[in-house]
């Protein structure tokens, strides 16, 4: 067996970079711009030790570097004003740097396998004007090709609505689980990881559903309350088109989806003084975290609520 190629010496940190760099486009074979890009990340790591450390860091410094040392360098690249993707972008090529310098030279730091990666904060939900999802749910039946496929569609869209469902839960719902006009029974619901809840039905919705199961042409138990053209259950991709063409009809914001109902329902609530547990426990979110980026959608509208409750808010 052939013995490895020894590694020639290293100096600085810069050295370090260049070598890699060279093994990047010889060895790995990485495009030119990812070589060019990788390049500019670690000179900026460099850049920022010489700061952080009072000089050039060489091999024996960046061996020592602690996680808090790579923690200082992710805040003030946050600082700078980069994204979380960028930020993880450059952790890579900071850990591939290292994972280079251990396999090639001996030179291993395992803090910078403790730095988690940033991840992006998610966006806050889009919700609809309280009129838009209103009229989404009395109004998308009107271009329907028969009254069958109108109450079908209004049914839908007002469920989604009037109780939060996600899309994949309304169409997973059969004849037997449809509420009764006129009772107060709630709908149970099959959510995410297989975990049931219940969704309080507002008279709206069971008039809505109701209308429907008229036309429905399958009345067994069994039978999916959403049925398509061909009598199957209905496909997620008929319902959003459906929303689609009443959306660009009636130019309501691109935002204006099937899954934007579900932000409506929750935000209009929160805007009407409701509890943020008990929102979380309508819309079936696993964590609290979840139910609370709404709090970020109106947060006027909580201010309000705030004022008009709280006993020393005058």
């Amino acid at each position: 067996m052939t013995a490895p190629h020894a590694a020639a010496p290293l100096g600085t940190g810069e050295d370090a970079r260049h070598a890699w760099l060279d093994w990047l486009a010889g060895e790995r074979r990485a495009a030119r711009l990812t070589v060019a890009a990788y390049g500019a990340d670690l000179a900026g790591f460099l850049g920022f030790l010489s700061r952080h450390l009072g000089g050039e860091a060489n091999l024996a410094a960046l061996a020592a570097l602690r996680p808090a040392d790579f923690r200082a360098w992710l805040a003030q690249r946050h600082a700078d004003g980069l994204t979380a993707a960028s930020r993880a972008r450059e952790l890579a090529a900071v850990r591939s740097f290292f994972r280079f310098l251990s396999r090639r030279h001996g030179v291993d730091n395992p803090a910078v396998r403790l730095i988690a990666t940033p991840r992006a904060t998610p966006p806050a939900p889009r919700a609809l004007s309280e009129p838009d999802a209103a009229a989404v749910a009395a109004e998308i039946g009107e271009a329907a090709d028969s009254a069958a496929l109108a109450a079908r569609d209004i049914a839908l869209f007002t469920l989604l609505y009037g109780c939060g469902l996600r899309i994949a839960e309304a169409l997973s719902l059969d004849v037997r689980d449809a509420p009764p006009p006129g009772g107060s029974e709630p709908l149970r619901v099959l959510g995410k990881g297989g975990k049931e809840r219940l969704v309080p039905v507002l008279p709206a919705v069971r008039t809505a559903l109701a209308a429907w199961l008229r036309f429905h042409p399958d009345r067994r138990p069994e039978a999916p309350l959403f049925l398509g053209a061909r009598g199957g259950r209905l496909n997620p991709g008929v319902a959003q088109k459906v929303m689609r063409d009443f959306r660009r009809a009636r130019l309501l914001p691109e935002h204006a989806t099937p899954h934007a109902l579900r932000h409506s329902f929750a935000t209009h609530l929160l805007g009407a003084g409701a509890d943020l547990r008990a929102i979380q426990d309508l819309l079936g979110h696993a964590s609290l975290s979840t139910t609370q980026r709404y709090t970020a959608v109106d947060e006027a509208a909580l201010l309000r609520v705030w004022r008009a409750a709280h006993p020393r808010a005058e």
